[in-house]
């Protein structure tokens, strides 16, 4: 029995992309073998590639003077490259509002400086800091910020107008509502939440900036040699990228970008308004900066927090256990999530808070 699963990563995806998935594995498109065995070098699945470069492009409008590479290593592995890709004077700004924003900016201090320009720990990073009132250094390589907070559950709603190239990991909100492309230099991200498992990374960027690596930088990690060999420089994570390409198939016939926004911000509402109007459940998070894929509940009390996830998952709602770092629950409703599932959710919350006042 499938259920509703609310995982931060590796998370839910639409049940028709994994049922179009588990008819081709045995034979992809008559090649008589698996999407998981052929050749990287085969027209079959360098088609798949292709097709998936310009279904990113055509529902992010990514404008053509941007790369759109898939790279292995996760997100994560981004941290390191952008510097290795970018920092050629030697200084950067990061805005550190959660955890990953604060590894990108450590793994930035490796390669130069790394201005943390602003901070939003102070508060458990409950909030995005006021974009417009930073001072941005002059002559920084770039800004990196992280769009989506995961664990925390924060959001940025206006994103940093400056002079610098603005470098932004969407790992947990790409695709998930309308952004203008040509305002950022890079975007990067891991598609295991919100696009498809893990293995496979996005990044789009901006064909300019990336053609002078750092001398250190290692060949695998130069934005500019993935671009020049069509994502395929070597074996790419094959059935990743097969799977995203079904997921951006599936995006566009829903609607693409615009349409999916609009559902997940209903799903949002839906949830937020349901905690803020509870008695048992409350979310700290500033409501001006409120993630609409990410969205972390307490009841106050870790033993109820336990038995809370305890008894959701014999309910069919699985993996509502908040980040360690947070604790008390998380739900996570990416794209894949049907309206149905937070629907469910929310019935089942009302339920929990009547047995347990």
């Amino acid at each position: 029995m499938r259920v509703y699963n609310f995982a931060a990563g590796p998370s839910t995806l639409p049940i028709e992309v994994l049922e179009e998935a588990q008819r081709d594995f045995l034979d992809f498109a008559g090649t008589g073998m698996s999407v998981t065995e052929i050749s990287h070098r085969d027209k079959a699945y360098m088609a798949i590639v292709s097709e998936a470069e310009s279904l990113v492009r055509e529902l992010l409008n990514v404008p053509q003077d941007y790369a759109v590479l898939f790279v292995q290593g996760g997100a994560s592995t981004q941290f390191a490259a952008v510097p290795l890709n970018l920092m050629h004077n030697g200084v950067a700004d990061y805005i550190v509002t959660g955890n990953f924003a604060k590894k990108a900016w450590q793994e930035g201090r490796i390669y130069g400086t790394a201005n943390k320009i602003a901070d939003s720990s102070d508060k458990n990073y409950t909030y995005i800091p006021d974009v417009k009132t930073l001072d941005y250094t002059v002559g920084a390589d770039y800004v990196h910020i992280t769009s989506n907070n995961t664990i925390f559950g924060t959001r940025y709603v206006q994103f940093p107008e400056c002079e610098a190239p603005l470098v932004a990991d969407m790992s947990s909100d790409i695709f998930s509502r309308e952004i203008d492309v040509s305002s950022f230099g890079v975007i990067y991200a891991g598609a295991q939440k919100n696009l498809a498992p893990a293995g496979v990374t996005i990044v789009i960027a901006k064909r300019s900036l990336i053609q002078q690596p750092l001398d250190i930088c290692p060949t695998m990690l130069k934005w500019k040699v993935q671009d020049e060999n069509g994502s395929l420089y070597n074996t790419p994570p094959a059935f990743s990228i097969y799977m995203a390409c079904l997921v951006l198939r599936n995006l566009k016939k829903k609607g693409g970008v615009k349409a999916i926004n609009e559902v997940n911000e209903r799903k949002a509402a839906m949830l937020y308004d349901f905690i803020d109007n509870s008695s048992l459940y409350h979310n700290y998070v500033e409501k001006s900066c409120r993630s609409i894929m990410n969205v972390p509940f307490v009841t106050g009390s870790e033993e109820l927090d336990a038995k809370f996830v305890a008894e959701a998952k014999k309910a069919g709602l699985v993996s509502l256990k908040g980040h360690r770092l947070v604790g008390g629950m998380r739900a996570s409703i990416y794209n894949a999530m049907p309206e149905e599932g937070v629907k469910a959710l929310i019935e089942f919350m009302k339920k929990f808070e009547t047995e347990n006042r």
